[in-house]
């Protein structure tokens, strides 16, 4: 009974989320999937039969159950791993606005290393926390409800990762400013900055460069991460090739 209740709305959502021609017309499969659901929800019995095709309640449950996880797990696997951030011009962490002039005269000057190394290690930083998210990806995807997979159906090509920016930013915020906080030491995200505001300091016209490095790289790291989820969930929604295991190819081949 826990099982299917829980597992349902999942459903629902991930057959939009990752349809094929298989499923082409959703009006339909969305309202035989809201038919059905009474019937699911109301069981004793986890067994009873809800199909889709030739496909059995075990196997629909099962695929989706895996197919909740790929998008998501794609996208922190693209920002976690190294030059995630860095390497990608439209997530990398950049250079804190407050630090802009003096990095520009800090180059001016010969000292492109020390702003390169402060910058890459901002990204490093960033990388190494990336992971972290995938426990509260899982978690709203598990307390996703029929109502939400509505929303999400007929929502923009972003509206699963609205979801789950909604959902999940408070408690990613709260995972990543450790490793970051930890990944900034190992990396030396600290001591370039320090190097970089004593070499500045020389220099009249830098202005006040006083700012929360582990604020700063913490919300451009969530940025990415959504941005890339955003990506992953657009590309999914028109290229539903893309399968990764063979239940998924099952569920969701031709």
């Amino acid at each position: 009974m826990k099982r299917a209740t829980h597992l349902l709305p999942s459903s629902v959502f991930l057959l939009f989320f990752l349809c094929s021609p298989a499923f082409a017309d959703w009006g339909d499969v969305l309202k035989k999937l809201e038919e059905k659901a009474p019937e699911v929800l109301n069981s004793s019995d986890n067994k009873e039969a809800m199909s889709i095709g030739n496909l059995d309640t075990q196997t629909l449950i099962e695929g989706l159950k895996q197919a909740l996880e790929v998008g998501t797990q794609r996208a922190v696997d693209e920002v976690s791993k190294t030059d995630g951030y860095f390497g990608n011009p439209k997530i990398k962490v950049p250079m804190p606005e407050t630090v802009n002039t003096a990095t520009q005269l800090l180059r001016k000057f010969g000292m492109e290393s020390l702003v390169d190394d402060f910058e890459l290690s901002m990204n490093r930083a960033a990388e190494k926390a990336a992971p972290q998210a995938t426990e509260y990806f899982l978690n709203a995807l598990k307390a996703m409800t029929i109502e939400d997979a509505k929303k999400i159906y007929e929502g923009s090509d972003d509206a699963a990762t609205l979801y789950f920016r909604d959902k999940t930013s408070d408690d990613i915020e709260k995972a990543f400013k450790p490793v970051i906080r930890q990944s900034m030491e190992q990396v030396g995200v600290t001591r370039y900055y320090k190097q970089l505001v004593n070499e500045a300091s020389q220099y009249p016209l830098v202005g006040d460069m006083d700012l929360d490095l582990e604020n700063h790289v913490t919300d451009k790291a969530m940025d990415g991460l959504f941005l890339m989820l955003a990506e992953e969930e657009k590309r999914i929604r028109k290229d539903p090739v893309a399968r990764s295991t063979d239940l998924l190819k099952q569920v969701f081949g031709n």
